[in-house]
């Protein structure tokens, strides 16, 4: 059974650094980032124009989504795109970090994907999927032309017998692209497989799925997306609706460190949260088994200990949030990336921020099989700037 396919890969003709942006669910909080992108695309063919960031999600959408549908099709009329065939791409990514995390573009099958918790398909999400986020992203996707994803898919392969396999026998005359990206997100280059290479890479992760469970890909970033695409096949008559453009990246990549993903909450008393957050998990607690927490407000920061009510100080952290936002409405929360962008924010009035430890990536794959998903934005990989940029493109109708 192939469980990983190749696909009729979109680029520019004519590839320029700005035509690569960063995944749209980062930097959900900083406009400023957003506004300097638009500044560096300025009037040039961009993928900023094929996507929404979910900045501007909460604001009406209709117009936006419009032109986004738009776009694609001026895109597509005006000549933009080559597109090959058949193909599946090896990508290097040098990150901001030093560190070069290699992938292979390509497709999947929705029919092998099922985020709900406890499915046993080929593909699951990593972490809770909420469903509420999947309708405003089938109104961006279900009259779209094309997809340009952001999504990343993990395998567990201790041996390397795919992606580090492949990179083996790369050459510079499969180059495609060789990009510096924006904002401080690194380089990326793009190479062509070819025949023999694409063969060996579809038997590779035949090999994976062992043993009674059969889980090959574990979501590792861009599991709404996903999820998203899966509804629109779901409504869609079209072949190419039922498959997805997706990197896949092997998880013992040194490139790949998970990073925890933080908790912000806007609008908030700041001392009453606290004082809650504690009584409600039954006071400080330094127990050998105790989850430590770190609180950032102001220009101040302060040390918890909870005793643990789950597996991993963020479900511990946000199994009381979840409660306690739905009894204070006027509290918002982002997810946000990164220590220092984090406590930049809460520098701001009636503003709190918590960090606190992440878990471990040599853990994902068995806590996958063992409970289905984890709490909803467990973990990132690695720093808001190295996340994926949209580059390769696909038509879906």
């Amino acid at each position: 059974m192939s469980y990983f396919e190749t696909a009729d890969i979109l680029l520019p003709k004519k590839i320029k650094n700005n035509w690569a942006v960063i995944a749209c669910d980062q930097f959900t909080s900083d406009e400023k980032y957003w506004e300097e992108t638009k500044r560096e695309v300025g009037d040039d063919y961009s993928t900023l124009n094929l996507v929404l960031p979910e900045i501007y999600l909460e604001k009406d959408t209709e117009k936006s989504i419009e032109e986004i549908n738009n776009n694609m099709k001026k895109y597509l009329e005006e000549g933009v795109f080559e597109e090959y065939k058949n193909s599946m791409i090896f990508v290097s990514r040098k990150q901001s970090d030093g560190f070069v995390l290699d992938g292979i573009v390509g497709c999947v099958n929705l029919d092998d994907y099922d985020y709900k918790k406890g499915a046993k398909k080929p593909i699951r999400a990593s972490e809770k999927t909420v469903l509420e986020r999947i309708p405003p992203r089938v109104k961006i996707r279900k009259d779209a032309p094309l997809e340009f994803p952001h999504i990343l898919l993990l395998i567990d392969d201790p041996k390397f017998s795919v992606v580090e396999s492949t990179a083996k026998n790369i050459s510079e005359n499969q180059k495609l692209y060789d990009l510096d990206l924006m904002q401080g997100g690194g380089n990326v280059k793009g190479y062509l497989l070819n025949e023999e290479q694409i063969s060996a890479v579809k038997k590779a992760v035949e090999n994976l799925a062992k043993g009674d469970d059969k889980l090959v890909f574990a979501v590792g970033d861009g599991n709404h997306s996903l999820a998203t695409a899966k509804k629109c096949a779901e409504n869609s008559s079209s072949a190419l609706s039922k498959q997805a453009l997706v990197e896949i990246v092997n998880i013992h990549s040194k490139a790949i460190n998970f990073e925890p993903i933080y908790r912000v909450l806007f609008n908030c008393d700041v001392n009453k949260v606290l004082e809650d957050f504690v009584n409600e998990n039954g006071g400080e607690y330094n127990g050998e088994n105790a989850q430590y927490f770190t609180a950032c407000f102001g220009e101040n920061k302060r040390k918890i200990s909870i005793k643990p009510t789950a597996k991993l100080p963020v479900g511990t952290l946000q199994k009381f949030l979840d409660e306690y936002l739905q009894k204070n409405p006027q509290i918002k929360i982002d997810y946000i990336h990164g220590e220092e962008d984090l406590i930049n924010l809460c520098k701001e009035q009636n503003t709190l921020g918590f960090l606190f430890e992440g878990m471990k990536k040599d853990e994902l794959f068995e806590a996958i099989k063992a409970d289905g998903s984890l709490p909803r934005k467990t973990f990132s990989m690695g720093h808001a700037r190295d996340k994926r940029y949209y580059i390769e493109g696909r038509k879906i109708k």
